[in-house]
């Protein structure tokens, strides 16, 4: 397919493959394997980028193969000839997050790539859980089968095979493939002509577990940009994925992180030049008059369609291996859209009797969740609360799995150290990063949708008062007398400091039962008046009575007070006042029911 220009469209169909794995699994080792085997000279990392010093933390490939039978019924008369698949290589931890997040729309599938003299590590288990939230199928890839003795070889397999198949047994990729590879025989050291083994067969299994992706290329163009550089005499080349919409030659585009808008001139898919790129494809995209030591990573989107916000509010969901409580007012690593920065977090919930609704959709589904309702009320929270456990996902289908119990819906505030850009609707993900990465403990600890975000500097006294999240209080005092039939004098309901006029007009009640209103402060050490509207009962005033006539009586002056006669077994009636004080209200103020 070309255009007047000669400039081809792609007549490729685009499927990306993340591969991750535990640092020195052999993820690089696997793409550059698959990538020689497919004949494909495209597994190269930016010269100017290298030439700068820069560590690139992301490997992208491709290698081409010809359209299988069920992909040709599926795609009908989308044009599609062969299919490509683009591997997305994640050395490092940091690395993986940003990208899987990032790119959550777009990932096909994940090849979870395990060392199988050492099986699921750390790294592994962090892998397949930003799997479940990023991707609806897996393979899993028993990579270094070399090293095992030749006559044991089959029987370490099947064994390894077996223990991976109960991990996945709860988890959305429950029953996926599980295949054999030596990527590298030898080892790292070993010569580039070393031979790979098991390739050929995975990359039919990779063949047969395609599909038909969706695509969508409206809305606003989003594009994931992991380096750029420069071509004398063409302009500046920013290569990345696409996450949402489209873009063509001379559209404008925007690097929001420098606000500079620029024209594209022209772009290339793996080499061929094409007029256009859609949601799921892999460009470069070359713009003139911009100089690329200003972006090595980051975002282009569609002129004013990203935001910048300093606060959100998102659904959360606690990640199961994550050890430990999630408490309010913790600092995680906030990853969302393409930026992983500090943040504080609060936990809410919906108010008591508030009716429930379903789970919000996974951002991967291409359903938005229900937006988010200022007008309700939410009970604030010390920590996430820990339901039943639940299982993740759906099947390998991309299927929601069978629903079991789980934790109550809950929400939670982020506030950033610093603001971020970002798309609506985006995954976010909260973790403990800064644990050391050989600990045996998962880092991740909860994830969530973005439904809300704050873009004003200001946020805390222009847009937080609008969130209803209160704390349910409750104090007790006692009665000390009475003052008549109709009101009653108390203590220990406040402290001496206590300005009681912020009090006044709440409701009271008494232990007898007797409802009450606070009409104001009564002396100077915290004691207040209680008007009581319908009056003391007769039973009331008798336990106060006898109440006050066991307190000691002071004796002339310079004799000590008389002894307290003995105690009864009456007790003393007690003040009970229930209230709820909204945590982002600037005035503090004490509401009831």
């Amino acid at each position: 397919m070309a255009n007047a220009g000669g400039v081809q469209t792609s007549s490729a169909l685009n499927f990306n493959i993340g591969v991750l794995g535990h640092i020195d699994s052999g993820k690089t080792s696997l793409a550059k394997a698959l990538s020689t085997t497919a004949s494909t000279a495209a597994f190269d990392k930016n010269p100017q980028s290298k030439e700068r010093g820069i560590t690139l933390d992301l490997g992208f490939s491709s290698f081409t193969v010809d359209l299988p039978i069920h992909l040709k019924e599926q795609c009908g008369q989308a044009g599609y000839e062969r299919l490509q698949f683009t591997l997305v290589d994640c050395p490092g931890h940091a690395s993986l997050i940003r990208t899987i997040i990032g790119g959550a729309q777009i990932i096909d599938l994940m090849l979870l790539v395990v060392d199988v003299m050492k099986g699921v590590q750390t790294q592994t288990a962090e892998c397949l859980v930003i799997g479940e939230m990023a991707c609806p199928r897996m393979v899993v890839v028993l990579n270094k089968t070399d090293l095992l003795p030749a006559a044991k070889r089959q029987g370490a397999i099947d064994k390894m095979s077996k223990r991976l198949h109960k991990t996945l047994e709860n988890t959305r990729f429950h029953g996926c493939p599980i295949i054999p590879v030596a990527a590298k025989p030898g080892g790292p050291e070993a010569p580039d002509t070393a031979v790979a083994q098991g390739v050929p067969e995975l990359i039919e299994l990779l063949k047969a577990q395609t599909y038909l992706p969706r695509r969508n290329p409206s809305g606003p163009f989003l594009m994931a940009v992991d380096h750029c550089f420069s071509i004398r005499g063409q302009g500046t080349v920013m290569t990345g994925t696409v996450l949402q919409g489209a873009v063509s030659i001379n559209d404008s585009i925007e690097i929001p992180a420098l606000k500079v808008t620029r024209k594209v001139k022209s772009m290339q898919m793996f080499h061929k030049a094409v007029s256009s790129a859609m949601q799921g494809d892999r460009v470069g995209v070359c713009v003139t008059q911009f100089d690329p030591k200003q972006l090595e990573r980051g975002l282009v989107c569609t002129p004013e369609s990203l935001r910048t916000i300093y606060a959100a509010v998102i659904s959360v969901r606690k990640i199961a291996y994550f050890k430990g409580a999630l408490h309010t007012k913790s600092k995680f690593h906030i990853t969302v859209g393409h930026e992983t920065v500090m943040g504080r977090v609060t936990f809410f919930r919906h108010a008591p009797l508030e009716p429930r609704t379903e789970p919000d959709p996974a951002p991967s589904t291409g359903e938005d969740p229900a937006p988010f309702q200022f007008e309700r009320e939410y009970l604030y929270q010390e920590e996430y609360l820990i339901g039943q456990p639940r299982q993740e996902g759906g099947d390998s289908d991309g299927k929601p799995a069978a629903p079991k119990q789980q934790d109550e819906k809950q929400w939670a505030l982020l506030e950033f150290e610093k603001p971020v850009t970002c798309p609506r609707l985006c995954l976010v993900i909260g973790s403990k990063l800064d644990t050391d990465i050989h600990s045996n403990t998962c880092r991740l600890a909860f994830h969530g949708v973005l439904l809300e975000g704050f873009e004003e500097k200001n946020y805390p006294e222009c847009s937080l008062p609008r969130l209803r999240v209160y704390k349910s209080k409750h104090k007790e005092g006692q009665v000390e007398r009475v003052a008549d039939d109709y009101t009653v004098i108390g203590r220990n309901l406040f402290k001496k400091e206590t300005n009681i006029q912020l009090f006044v007009g709440l409701k009271v009640t008494l232990s007898t039962g007797e409802r009450g209103v606070i009409e104001g402060g009564f002396g100077q050490s915290g004691k207040m008046k209680i008007r009581i509207p319908e009056g003391l009962s007769a039973e009331t005033k008798l336990l106060l009575s006898a109440a006050s006539r066991k307190k000691p009586k002071g004796g002339s002056k310079g004799e000590p007070a008389k002894e307290e006669e003995p105690k009864t077994d009456s007790q003393p009636i007690s003040i009970q006042m229930s209230f709820k004080r909204y945590v982002f209200d600037p005035h503090k103020k004490m509401v009831q029911s």
